[in-house]
């Protein structure tokens, strides 16, 4: 085993155990998201012996503009459960209204740089009636990424990071530093996989804490590397792979955890459903809680931010998370330890 794989498997240890929350800090996509409704079935457009001469365009019957991006998704659903994390990442001259927001829930902004010239990044989306999307992404700022560097944080070094969609570059340069300066990181490259290297997802995967991936990913990491979940487990802490409606398995060691989904009072939006599981998950991580409560956690989240219109349009107390999560999940009091924490 080489030296990088006993140090996070050690840090897990040190972290988990010794009572304090980690100091997390959040990399990747920060985004205005245009979300789009079309009345209709994608799949009844889409003639398959024509796909070399596609050309579709969907009339839609509503859009708003809504505030995104998965690192500032993810970093949302942590400080509704209490946390504080940082996001690092880079943003345009439009981003103003969005700072306060993000600051007004909790959300450590100091590492979110503006560049000169630029607007923040764009994602478009459009949902069907069957909740099937066809998104594009304009990068923007997210284009300089690559300029910010952990080495030059203000501030207390990240005893945990995620490495979540982002520029290409960025996100090896932030594997790189994380193993140069022994810093524990989550790698989730998701949506960027397909303009990434073989070599660069094996890297980032060898040297990770854990993975987290839905199950369309997974296969496309299989196929892209030849790495399966079993060789993954040999590098990883823990692997987390969603499954949509069909819930979460996590798997650590020898143990794997199924969670099933937390069932949803309606459904508004998927967008952002799962940075908000990641959001629940990482908060049960940064608390020390046990893996299986983690994910259920997540499953949570997820619902909250299924319930609602776009990946931050969800909103709770703790109190009510644990009363919710409690009326499906039994997490033997584990979620006392937040309570209490949101108390002092």
């Amino acid at each position: 085993m080489d030296p990088w794989r006993s140090l996070t498997r050690a840090s897990f240890s040190v972290y988990t155990t010794s009572g304090a929350a980690m100091n997390i800090v959040l990399t990747g996509s920060v985004a205005y998201d245009y979300l789009m409704k079309f009345p209709g079935y994608f799949k009844e457009h889409i003639l398959p012996e024509k796909l070399e001469s596609i050309s579709l365009s969907f009339l839609v019957e509503s859009m708003v503009r809504l505030r995104g991006g998965i690192a500032p998704n993810i970093a949302y659903t942590l400080a509704l459960l209490g946390e504080h994390p940082r996001v690092m990442a880079t943003v345009g001259e439009d981003f103003e209204d969005y700072r306060a927001w993000l600051e007004s829930k909790g959300v450590d902004t100091t590492e979110m740089h503006v560049i000169p010239g630029e607007f923040t990044a764009s994602f478009f989306c459009n949902t069907d009636r069957s909740n099937a999307q066809i998104a594009s992404f304009y990068p923007g700022a997210m284009s300089y990424a690559s300029q910010l560097s952990f080495r030059k944080l203000v501030g207390e070094r990240p005893g945990l990071v995620v490495i979540s969609p982002n520029d290409p570059q960025a996100m090896d340069s932030y594997v790189d530093e994380c193993q140069e300066l022994s810093i524990p990181y989550i790698y989730d490259p998701s949506q960027q996989l397909v303009r990434m290297e073989a070599k660069s997802i094996q890297h980032g995967i060898q040297g990770a804490l854990a993975l987290f991936v839905n199950e369309y990913e997974s296969y496309l990491i299989e196929k892209m590397t030849g790495m399966k979940a079993d060789d993954i487990r040999e590098y990883v802490r823990f692997l987390v792979i969603t499954r949509g409606q069909d819930g979460a398995e996590v798997y650590a060691g020898d143990q794997v955890y199924r969670v099933p989904c937390a069932p949803p009072l309606h459904i508004e939006d998927p967008t952002g459903v799962g940075d908000a599981f990641r959001g629940g998950f990482l908060t049960g991580y940064l608390n020390g809680l046990s893996l299986e409560t983690c994910a259920q956690m997540g499953a949570l989240a997820a619902t909250y931010c299924l319930e609602q219109h776009g990946p931050q349009g969800h909103s709770f107390t703790l109190a009510e998370f644990t009363s919710r999560f409690r009326s499906h999940f039994d997490d033997h009091g584990q979620l006392d330890k937040l309570l209490v924490k949101m108390k002092n």
